[in-house]
């Protein structure tokens, strides 16, 4: 599971990493949680690629309820493609999430140690995601949202979880967007170096933010 992720680097320059001119101003975020704003990158129309703000937690188009996208904040690669809620965006509507890192948390007996994890060169990179729309028939009001992809974690992400978002750098995040049928089976192998490190649990409370919540409160492991 993949439930807290971090945004800071300038959204220009993150966005043009994917091929994109930022349209968007991102402000830098710490403790992005679901049901927040998320900066994401996905095709329009004319299959020009656009920098956007979607919903975390996605709501599937033929929902009664938008609150059903609170538990729809991730989708697991095994099943992506063929389970209901998420099976149209699969084939359609793919989008990739900027990001500087993400947390998760250790389990060590009865607690809990939340760690930040990002790549080793300290770099943004694109979480694969999906988009969806989603129209009230009644109010019209109508809400865009997103659900991040995660998979089996690699051998670096074991000792922390045994889930872990799917990681991209620019070259696997062009196959994602154009709709390669089959990268989600090599994701894993294909995660790109990462690093670690143990943060203080303020960052456990989604209303705590600040650059301070991303310092290491150990030691780094690479």
């Amino acid at each position: 599971m993949c439930g807290r992720f971090a945004f800071y680097s300038p959204s220009e320059a993150a966005a043009a990493l994917f091929g994109v001119t930022a349209s968007v101003e991102v402000k830098p975020r710490y403790n992005i949680a679901p049901t927040q704003d998320i900066a994401a990158i996905r095709e329009d129309s004319d299959k020009q690629r656009e920098l956007v703000m979607l919903r975390w937690g996605l709501v599937p188009f033929w929902a009664k309820d938008p609150s059903i996208g609170n538990r729809m904040i991730n989708a697991r690669a095994e099943t992506v493609a063929e389970k209901p809620s998420f099976r149209a965006a699969f084939r359609h509507r793919r989008c990739i999430v900027l990001a500087d890192g993400f947390y998760e948390w250790q389990k060590q007996g009865d607690t809990k140690t939340p760690y930040f994890i990002s790549l080793a060169s300290g770099e943004p990179f694109a979480l694969a995601g999906l988009w969806e729309r989603w129209n009230d028939k009644e109010s019209g009001e109508s809400l865009q949202t997103a659900t991040l992809i995660t998979t089996t974690a690699n051998e670096f992400m074991q000792p922390l979880h045994h889930r872990m978002p799917v990681v991209l750098q620019p070259e696997a995040a062009d196959e994602w967007l154009a709709g390669s049928p089959d990268m989600l089976e090599h994701a894993t192998e294909r995660t790109p170096r990462l690093q670690a490190w143990p943060v203080d649990r303020r960052v456990n409370n989604a209303r705590n933010q600040g650059e301070e919540l991303i310092d290491a409160a150990g030691d780094i492991v690479r």
